[in-house]
């Protein structure tokens, strides 16, 4: 007989099978693994790519570029490129300000450190919301291209966090570490 829960102790409503198989167990990491390379390879080469260039590097021209490119409103009739005007400010804040000089470097090492993380396996989970965060910075500037998949990839990988990163270096680290909510055997308190 099962007792019924009261509000004082909630109630646990759990995942569909399917969830559960996708996302919590290691027979579907290759399928993860697949997702996190491609993912950590276009990150990875888009960081690199922007090494060469002082624009990224060295003056932060190339974004200044991007976000002035974003922040202007044409005079024609279609809609601007940032819908909305919190983010449009924010920009114009940053720009004003000159920040696009030491913003540009975080970019750049953001893109690579996501990148490598993600291809390695290292902290799959967190390194994906980063990258998702970082797509969701470029698609509120107005930049479609292909943030919507690397988006919806980096969502996935979130929520695969457990398994996402099996086949790569979570497999030790995850277990080394643990979580905030359950303190791996490196934290583990020893009697």
């Amino acid at each position: 007989m099962s007792a019924t829960p009261t509000p004082s102790q909630g109630f646990q409503v759990a995942d569909p099978p399917i969830a559960e198989k996708l996302f919590g167990n290691t027979r579907w990491a290759w399928i993860w693994l697949i997702l996190r390379v491609y993912l950590g390879y276009t990150w990875i080469s888009s960081g690199i790519g922007k090494l060469s260039n002082p624009g990224w590097t060295q003056t932060g021209e190339a974004l200044k570029g991007f976000w002035e490119r974003a922040v202007l409103i044409p005079d024609a009739p279609a809609r601007p490129a940032i819908a909305f005007d919190w983010y449009r400010a924010f920009l114009q804040g940053l720009l004003d300000a000159g920040s696009y000089t030491w913003f540009s470097k975080l970019v750049v090492a953001g893109e690579i450190l996501i990148g490598a993380a993600l291809i390695l396996g290292a902290f799959t989970g967190i390194a994906a919301f980063f990258g998702g965060f970082m797509n969701w910075n470029f698609m509120m500037a107005g930049t479609a291209s292909t943030n919507p998949l690397l988006f919806t990839i980096a969502i996935l990988l979130i929520l695969a966090w457990k398994v996402a990163g099996w086949w790569g270096m979570d497999r030790f680290l995850l277990p080394a570490v643990g979580t905030p909510w359950q303190p791996g055997k490196a934290f583990k308190k020893t009697d």
